[in-house]
C-alpha cells in the first residue's frame, strides 16, 4: 500500500471495531492501522454495556451469518477469555416454556441448535429443577450447556490493549465528521486513509451514506435496562430465559448470571428516540429526534413487525414491578422489593429495511474498495467477534484486491 497518515483507518472503538483493527495488523503487518473512537475510551457503548452472555447460537437459523459465527464465536472467545485469565463464568443456561403453547417454540430451538451444530439439550421439568432449583416450566425446558457469562468490560481492556501492542494507533476523543477526499474529517482535523472501515455501531447507516451505501438502511436503536437482584451470589445458578419470539430480534426479560455470580433482569427493548437516548436528555440532538420518532411514528401507523404491541410491552417495563413479574413467571420467590438497582442502560443500534419495511434479522454489511461498512452487528456480535472479523476481513481483502 503507498504510504499515507493511514493504510486502514477504523472507525468505532467496540469489540468489532477493535477486533477488525487487531485483523489488520495480522493481515498487513506493514501497513498503517489507525482505529478512531469518539469517546475517551473504547468499549463506552453497546460492547462495554452488554449482557456479558456467551451465547451458544440455537436461536438462528442454519443459513445464517449469526448461527455460524454464534457457535465458533463461543468457543473463540472462550478459549480467549482462559488464555488471558479472564473472568467467565460457565453457568448454562435454561430456556423454559410457560404453557404448552410455548413447547412448539421450545422444540423449534432444539432443533435448530442441533442443525447448527449446538449441543443442546431436551429436558424435563424435573431435570432442570436438578439445575436449578427455582426454575418454573411446562414440562419441558431447553438446557445450553455451552452459554456462558464474561465481564465484557474487561474483554474490551484486553483486547485493547492486545491492539495498541500489536501496533494499533488508537485515536480516543476524536470523533468522525465527515468524509474527505482524501480521507475522513475528525474533531481533531483531517486524517488521509487508504482504506476506511465503518464499524461505528449507532452511526453506522449515517458514515455509510457518506460513501454511497445504507441506502435501503437505516439504525433504529431500542434501549435495554438491566435490574440487579441484593440476593447473594448463587441464589441462581443458570442464565434463565423464557421461549422468544422468533420473528423479532429479541428474547425477552430472563435472568443473567453474570461473570461475577451476581443475578439481573432484563432487558427491555423500549424504542429510543435519538441514538444515544440513554436517559434524560443527555446526548439530545434535536435532529436525530426528528428522523428517529418520524420513523417510529411510521411504523406506529402501519403497525409492521407488530411495533404497537412490541411498544406499549417494552415502554411498560419502565416499571420496576412489571420486570420483576415477568421474571416471575421463570423463576420461583421473585421479590419485587429485591430488585431496586439499575445497571448502566445500553442501545442496540437495530438496523431497519426502508425498503421492505422489516427489521434485519441478520448482520449486514456493504463495501467497496474504498470502504467498508459493518451495518447490522447487533446482539449476539459480541459472542460472534473474533471469528466473524476474520469473516469481514476476507470480504475487505477481496475489496482491496480490485
Amino acid at each position: 500500500m503507498t504510504a499515507k497518515t493511514s493504510d486502514i483507518l477504523i472507525v468505532g472503538g467496540g469489540i468489532i471495531g477493535v477486533s477488525l483493527a487487531l485483523e489488520a495488523r495480522r493481515r498487513h503487518p506493514s501497513s498503517r492501522v489507525t482505529l478512531l473512537e469518539k469517546e475517551n475510551s473504547c468499549g463506552a457503548h453497546a460492547s462495554g454495556r452488554n449482557s456479558g452472555v456467551l451465547h451458544a447460537g440455537f436461536y438462528y437459523t442454519a443459513d445464517s451469518l449469526k448461527a455460524r459465527f454464534t457457535r465458533e464465536g463461543n468457543s473463540a472467545m472462550t478459549k480467549y477469555c482462559q488464555e488471558r485469565g479472564l473472568r467467565i463464568n460457565r453457568c448454562g443456561k435454561l430456556v423454559v416454556a410457560k404453557d404448552e403453547q410455548e413447547l412448539e417454540g421450545l422444540s423449534k430451538l432444539v432443533h435448530r441448535g442441533m442443525n447448527n451444530g449446538v449441543e443442546v439439550h431436551e429436558i424435563t421439568a424435573r431435570e432442570a429443577r436438578d439445575i436449578e432449583p427455582r426454575v418454573k416450566t411446562f414440562e419441558r425446558a431447553l438446557f445450553s450447556p455451552t452459554t456462558s457469562s464474561v465481564d465484557p468490560v474487561e474483554v474490551m481492556h484486553s483486547l485493547v490493549r492486545d491492539a495498541s501492542d500489536a501496533g494499533v494507533n488508537i485515536r480516543v476523543g476524536t470523533a468522525y465528521i465527515g468524509r474527505d477526499e482524501r480521507g475522513v474529517r475528525t474533531s481533531q482535523g483531517r486524517l488521509s486513509a487508504g482504506y476506511v472501515i465503518n464499524a461505528a455501531g449507532l452511526y453506522a447507516d449515517r458514515i455509510a451514506a457518506d460513501f454511497g451505501f445504507s441506502k435501503d438502511y437505516r439504525i433504529i436503536p431500542f434501549k435495554g435496562l438491566y435490574l440487579y437482584a441484593d440476593e447473594p451470589v448463587g441464589a441462581i445458578r443458570t442464565h434463565i430465559y423464557p421461549v422468544p419470539d422468533l420473528r423479532n430480534p429479541f428474547l425477552g426479560v430472563h435472568f443473567t448470571v453474570t461473570a461475577h455470580g451476581k443475578i439481573k433482569i432484563g432487558p427491555t427493548a423500549i424504542p429510543a428516540f435519538w441514538r444515544e437516548h440513554y436517559s434524560g436528555l443527555r446526548n439530545f440532538k434535536l435532529g436525530e429526534l426528528t428522523e428517529i420518532v418520524g420513523q417510529e411514528m411510521r411504523l406506529w401507523w402501519h403497525n409492521e413487525f407488530d411495533f404497537r404491541r412490541l411498544a406499549r410491552e417494552e415502554l411498560a417495563k419502565y416499571s420496576r414491578s412489571r420486570m420483576a413479574h415477568l421474571a416471575s413467571a421463570l423463576a420461583t420467590d421473585v421479590d419485587p422489593k429485591r430488585y431496586r438497582v439499575r445497571g448502566a442502560p445500553g442501545l442496540r443500534a437495530q438496523l431497519f429495511n426502508i425498503r421492505t419495511r422489516r427489521l434485519e434479522m441478520d448482520f449486514r454489511f456493504e463495501g467497496d474498495r474504498h470502504s467498508f461498512h459493518v451495518l447490522n452487528a447487533v446482539s449476539p456480535a459480541f459472542t460472534c467477534a473474533i471469528p466473524f472479523t476474520h469473516f469481514l476481513f476476507d470480504r475487505i481483502d477481496e475489496h482491496l484486491a480490485q
